[in-house]
């Protein structure tokens, strides 16, 4: 089970990947088992020296009734401490934002998220990207 942000690397140039753990309420982990979230609009920021994950839509869980949860409320990121202040680092430089690329499981059961690190892409950037993408699939089916 994989959660992905499919137009992170068509909207960014992804310069470094960091995995960091979520802090959930149960209902959301059980949402997110039953892949009912969405990350396509969510972002990473910083709030009172600590990293959140905002904007991140996981779909209230049908029997939980009256314990259930906000669907976009902020959601804490867990990293270690020098890993926290480089992300801070490059956040607060010129052009750089941090975005959620992918959420899963591991093999210990514990939600994850990776978090990508980059600057947006300008409108010709983008594409020239979609000409590669166009040109590499006409290669796989053989055309000229």
């Amino acid at each position: 089970m994989q959660i992905l942000n499919r137009k992170a690397h068509f909207n960014y140039t992804v310069e470094e990947e960091i995995e960091a753990g979520i802090m959930l309420l149960g209902s959301e982990v059980k949402s997110l088992r039953a892949s009912k979230a969405t990350i396509n609009e969510a972002y990473v920021a910083e709030v009172k020296g600590e990293i959140f994950l905002l904007n991140a839509h996981i779909s209230e869980y049908k029997s939980a009734n009256r314990f259930n949860h906000a669907p976009t409320r902020p959601r804490k990121l867990l990293l270690h401490h020098k890993q926290i202040e480089k992300i801070i680092g490059k956040i607060n430089g010129k052009g750089y934002s941090a975005f959620p690329l992918k959420v899963f499981f591991s093999k210990k059961g514990f939600a994850k998220i990776i978090i990508g690190i980059g600057r947006g892409k300008k409108l010709y950037d983008k594409r020239e990207s979609i000409k590669k993408r166009d040109e590499n699939r006409r290669a796989q089916r053989g055309e000229e």
